[in-house]
């Protein structure tokens, strides 16, 4: 295993969205609380390191196969200044695309050198990089909903971790290995890694089963539980088909106003040094 990195840029918050468990709106937040930090101002890049691609997707980043995404920066070397595409729905959104080549770079990261720590000196390397007014103020890395090799490399660049949690039975499922691995990532290759922000998805105020979840994880998790919970909405799961986030696609709506509520809260939220 590579050493324990340590981080050299201190003016970016790095934080890597996951949950080993699939369907929880991992992506869907990961581009939501983007888009709305970049609405309040913040310059912000998202990394997408999802093989299916739904975050490019979202933000309306081409990433057909073919073209140039985080696949090339982690196999192929490529700097991710080269990869780097704006958002444009959205000024000041940046995103590093997913490919289909991305599926297999699982197996291709087993022999190379470094293998756990590439996305990492990459992103330190492209942040180093820039130049004043082009300063990235925040970094949202979107997992796949596995612990692989391209989990882990989001978990070594990151200082924080970001994880949605749906209001629905089973929410807790899988969690304990989940912290188990951030535990593991802690101790063997990143020190900096911290669990610092839990936000409640697919809530439901009519059912008591939603507010249950929802207590169990505020007493589990405490302050580190962002107040604003999403909603349930047809209209954030409408955005995506039309390449946008619901920031845009329906800024009054109730999903957008709670990701943009939610994004607020975390902007406020204390992390450690």
């Amino acid at each position: 295993m590579d050493p324990i990195v340590s981080h050299a840029w201190t003016g970016t918050r790095i934080v890597t969205v996951a949950n080993q468990k699939g369907g929880v709106g991992k992506t869907t937040t990961a581009v939501n609380m983007a888009a709305a930090m970049a609405m309040a101002g913040l310059r912000v890049l998202v990394i997408d390191m999802d093989p299916q691609g739904n975050a490019s997707t979202a933000l309306s980043i081409p990433h057909l196969s073919g073209a140039l995404g985080i696949y090339d920066v982690l196999i192929d070397g490529l700097t991710m200044a080269e990869v780097v595409q704006e958002c444009p729905h959205v000024p000041g959104l940046l995103c590093v695309p997913a490919t289909i080549d991305l599926a297999g770079a699982e197996i291709e990261l087993v022999p190379l050198v470094a293998r756990e720590s590439r996305l990492s000196r990459a992103l330190q390397s492209y942040l180093s990089g820039l130049r004043p007014g082009e300063h990235v103020d925040l970094v949202l890395i979107d997992c796949p909903p596995s612990l692989g090799l391209l989990t882990v490399n989001s978990f070594v660049a990151a200082r924080e971790v970001l994880i949605p949690i749906q209001c629905e039975y089973y929410a807790l499922e899988g969690l304990s290995q989940l912290l188990a691995n951030v535990s593991l990532i802690q101790q063997h290759l990143n020190a900096d890694l911290e669990v610092s922000t839990i936000l409640l998805t697919m809530f439901d105020a009519r059912t008591k089963l939603a507010s249950d979840v929802a207590g169990q994880v505020r007493e589990y998790f405490g302050d580190r539980v962002l107040r604003a919970a999403i909603p349930r909405s047809v209209r954030v799961s409408e955005a995506p088909s039309h390449g946008e986030t619901v920031i845009t696609y329906d800024p009054g709506s109730s999903g957008a106003l709670s990701y943009i509520e939610a994004a607020a809260q975390m902007r406020l939220q204390e992390v450690s040094p």
